[in-house]
């Protein structure tokens, strides 16, 4: 598989942080990176990884975004959907939870959230892909959740297992602390493999919800 060198200006607009913030991660050897003379480099699936092992990392904070879960989420926002590919998976998905009061820009959110993924797989393997962004046209952080009924071939997954579950999270670009803590929160709790085969096997979209906000 091909590992892509990143810059400083890729890998903050992946992260969704500032240039600053990544150099200084660099730095101060907080991050995987390299120089090349003078430059900072990063490899895109040590990046990937870097990711990974820090949203599935357990914060103190989850135990109150348990209860705030529900207030993110809600029954017209968990769709199944039918996709082999990722485009048309997040596209769909898109559509969803630009119906959220929350997103004020669907355009804007489908641009921004394709660029991503062009950039960086959000795939975080078990199946499981997280697409999220950050905007000034999102008042306040909200979630879709996607169900495929078929594999997902194409989301270039850390394990190489084809993506079926779909939790996009759209987020007001002042909320960079919140946003992490969901993503922490939703990517430690799709760890149980009961609650994974759980929704897949979901007839109805309320069943998921409650397993979500339980």
């Amino acid at each position: 598989m091909e590992d892509s060198i990143l810059t400083i200006e890729e890998v903050a607009n992946y992260l969704r942080v500032s240039e600053r913030t990544v150099y200084d991660w660099a730095q101060k050897g907080e991050i995987p990176s390299g120089k090349i003379g003078t430059v900072w480099r990063f490899k895109k699936s040590e990046i990937e990884h870097w990711v990974n092992d820090r949203l599935s990392s357990t914060k103190s904070e989850t135990a109150n975004l348990k209860v705030l879960a529900k207030n993110i989420l809600s029954p017209e926002r968990i769709i199944f959907m039918n996709h082999p590919t990722k485009h048309d998976a997040l596209l769909e998905l898109v559509q969803n939870l630009a119906t959220a009061p929350q997103v004020k820009d669907a355009s804007q959110l489908a641009s921004e959230i394709l660029k991503r993924e062009e950039l960086m797989s959000t795939a975080m393997g078990r199946g499981i892909a997280i697409p999220h962004v950050r905007l000034s046209s999102v008042t306040d952080l909200v979630m879709s959740v996607g169900i495929s009924k078929v594999d997902i071939i194409d989301f270039q997954s850390i394990d190489d297992v084809p993506v079926r579950l779909l939790f996009m999270i759209a987020a007001a670009y002042n909320q960079h602390s919140y946003y992490l803590q969901t993503l922490s929160f939703f990517s430690s709790k799709l760890k149980n493999k009961d609650l994974r085969d759980a929704i897949l096997c979901a007839e109805d979209t309320m069943s998921v919800y409650n397993m979500l906000i339980s």
